[in-house]
């Protein structure tokens, strides 16, 4: 858990200093950091979607998951979440629309944080092997996006810190077990999952298109499953002679 603990340190002190940074930032530049980080992330979005093993896989598990969000409407739950926390935490002052930025915040970084497969892998390799050298690269990594998904939506990206401690700590505990269920092709698919959300954040982040995000969280489930499925569909068409 050194490793992860490690991440979510970086990801506090990036968040931090992106806080000190957008306070200083005059509202000219800080359309600079916006078209930056978006086009960042769309990048990071396109290099992780491309690691899909089936285009098919991928299609399908995001309108499922994209079915099941909406149907549970969990970015609204989010947004609420995000409004009640910000609440909390400004005694009362803040407002709808601040509690808004903090929950797309926490949501938005969670997922760049989280949707990759070196959180998958690294945690994993960490919590079997003891090799931590991927979870620390991610660290870095992860710090230097924080200071620009700070300086974009505010302090709710670190929030996203305890959600990595969650997450990555799950992998990292329980790696040993769930690593052989996954394997290669499930944790692939996970991540191209995640890259095709990135893109949405990158696409809003533009102003290109706005989307749920949120509602399309039960895709980053449904791929390792149809991952997993896809071998066994394979063998029934086979044997019915297609």
């Amino acid at each position: 858990m050194i490793a992860t603990y490690f991440n979510a340190l970086m990801i506090i002190v990036g968040s931090l200093l992106g806080l000190l940074l957008k306070n200083k930032l005059k509202a000219s530049y800080q359309e600079v950091v916006f078209t930056s980080s978006g086009l960042v992330t769309l990048v990071i979005g396109i290099s992780m979607a491309m690691q899909t093993g089936s285009y098919l896989i991928l299609l399908f598990s995001v309108v499922l998951g994209g079915f099941i969000g909406y149907a549970l409407r969990i970015e609204d739950g989010v947004l609420a979440l995000g409004t009640w926390m910000e609440r909390r935490l400004s005694r009362g002052r803040g407002n709808a629309e601040s509690g808004r930025n903090f929950a797309l915040g926490f949501l938005n970084a969670s997922l760049l944080f989280c949707s990759g497969a070196m959180t998958v892998v690294g945690s994993i390799q960490a919590g079997t092997v003891g090799d931590y050298q991927l979870i620390l690269v991610k660290s870095i990594m992860d710090g230097c996006m924080a200071i620009i998904f700070s300086a974009v939506y505010g302090p709710g990206v670190l929030a996203s810190a305890l959600f990595v401690l969650l997450y990555q700590g799950f992998f990292t505990l329980a790696g040993g077990a769930i690593a052989p269920v996954l394997g290669d092709a499930g944790i692939n698919e996970l991540a191209a999952v995640g890259g095709v959300l990135l893109m949405m954040i990158g696409f809003g982040l533009l102003d290109i298109r706005k989307s749920k995000t949120g509602n399309f969280l039960p895709a980053m489930i449904v791929a390792p499953l149809l991952a997993l499925a896809s071998p066994m569909f394979k063998s029934f068409v086979q044997g019915i002679g297609f």
